[in-house]
């Protein structure tokens, strides 16, 4: 299988360079997805397909078999759509989920023991929604937004992720029903947290269900978030200017849910104000003052929009503004977004290979002539010898020294605000079909 794959799709050696594809045999064999017999569109040739729905979003899914060089040669006609349609689903998910998560198993960590602070790896962990098909399957099975009176034009998944801020770089995701709670989903991330690391989160992750089990369940494990206005604590002692030590009650709700909880938390408090800006706080288990700065620690906080421009560079770039992705079928649909992570990893990982090299933060490279660069290299690639990737692969990195960013300019504010309002048409409702004519 490893030949055949290698002889059949030399088009990606640039993704296998940082896939090693005996990976992709061990998801194929570990979910039991594995080909036996030498289909048209082998499992394996399935994986590189749906990494290639994540990329070119303009082309239609059965002709990216072709156009990628996908199916097996020798066969004069063309994969028809039922036969792609039909080897994604024999697929399924888990081949890709396994994929997904042994790649970033290993870049993430390598990232984030790269960049840092004061021996803490940082993450970040929040939520988001992707909209997905309006067909009776996702409904049920995701439900539908907020709209008024309680209907959504779309069904939305619900996506929680663990990024390395430093790189961007996805570490785990969990998603499922937007009706489910986003801390519930967080809930299966926080043991994939490594030990001696740093996790910021906004302050609706505040509750001691939520955070105390980071620091109880690990090693060094810590975290950072933003005291909300029902936030009420007791000052143990004073540890400088605007710092103190302090204690929270922990609810009797929360204890009831979970016993081993103590009654009693206690944390750091960190005010500070910023000019044009009311007063925060924030509020951390990082409560040695001397070995963590309360400076540094606020600095530190606003690093947490990394993770809402890394999910901007999906939505916006990768899936160039559509309104959902492509499946409608549930399985499908959690496919499409394995495979949409992973190859937003593979991009992620280019960059920070760039960004070592010129010895810059990954975050000082580009994410759109990145990933411009990287579609067209790829493109060119498909027309190639397989003896010509390598120089192509050398010269794809040497143009990504040129999308160098200047550094950010941490003083510009700008409130929120909507540049364009809703329109004033009436929201498009899901009705039951009726009948327009009736014949007697």
């Amino acid at each position: 299988m490893g030949h055949s794959l290698q002889r059949d799709s030399a088009a990606f050696d640039a993704l296998r360079e940082s896939i090693d594809g005996q990976w992709i045999e061990e998801a194929l064999q570990a979910t039991g997805t594995a080909t036996i017999r030498r289909r048209r569109l082998p499992a394996e040739q399935v994986i590189w397909l749906v990494l290639g729905m994540a990329l070119f979003r303009d082309r239609r899914i059965h002709e990216l078999v072709s156009w990628l060089g996908l199916a097996l040669p020798g066969r004069r006609a063309a994969v028809a759509p039922s036969a792609v349609a039909q080897a994604r689903a024999r697929v399924g998910e888990e081949p890709l989920r396994w994929l997904f998560e042994r790649c970033a198993a290993k870049w993430a960590s390598e990232s984030a023991d790269r960049t840092r602070w004061r021996g803490l790896a940082l993450y970040g962990v929040d939520g988001t929604t992707v909209r997905v098909p309006d067909s009776p399957e996702n409904r049920v099975r995701f439900g539908v937004g907020d709209g008024a009176r309680g209907r959504g034009a779309y069904p939305l998944v619900r996506i929680v992720t663990l990024m390395v801020l430093r790189s961007h770089l996805l570490a785990a995701a969990r998603f499922g029903p937007y009706g489910v709670d986003e801390r519930r989903y967080a809930s299966e991330l926080w043991p994939l947290l490594p030990d001696h690391a740093l996790v910021l989160v906004d302050r609706n992750f505040l509750a001691a269900g939520t955070l105390i089990p980071i620091v109880r369940t690990g090693r060094n494990r810590h975290w950072l978030t933003r005291a909300n206005k029902r936030s009420k604590w007791r000052v143990l002692r004073r540890l400088g200017r605007g710092d103190d030590l302090v204690e929270m009650d922990v609810h009797p709700e929360a204890r009831k849910q979970d016993p081993s909880l103590p009654e009693r938390w206690v944390m750091r408090a960190i005010r500070y104000g910023r000019r044009g800006f009311p007063p925060q706080t924030l509020l951390t288990s990082l409560v040695d003052s001397s070995k963590y700065p309360s400076a540094e620690v606020v600095a530190l906080y606003h690093e947490r929009w990394e993770l809402e421009l890394g999910y901007d560079e999906v939505k916006t770039d990768l899936l160039e503004r559509a309104e959902t992705i492509r499946s409608k079928r549930p399985a499908g649909v959690a496919q499409e977004l394995w495979g949409l992570a992973l190859a937003y990893n593979l991009v992620r990982l280019e960059m920070a290979r760039v960004a070592e090299d010129l010895d810059l933060p990954p975050t000082r490279i580009s994410f759109v002539l990145s990933l411009r660069r990287i579609r067209h290299e790829w493109m060119m690639d498909v027309h190639s010898s397989p003896g010509a990737i390598p120089g192509h692969l050398k010269q794809l990195r040497e143009d990504l020294t040129a999308y160098v960013l200047p550094p950010r300019r941490t003083e510009r504010s700008y409130p929120r605000a909507v540049k364009l309002k809703m329109s004033s048409y009436p929201r498009k409702r899901v009705r039951p079909l009726r009948a327009k004519w009736v014949l007697k």
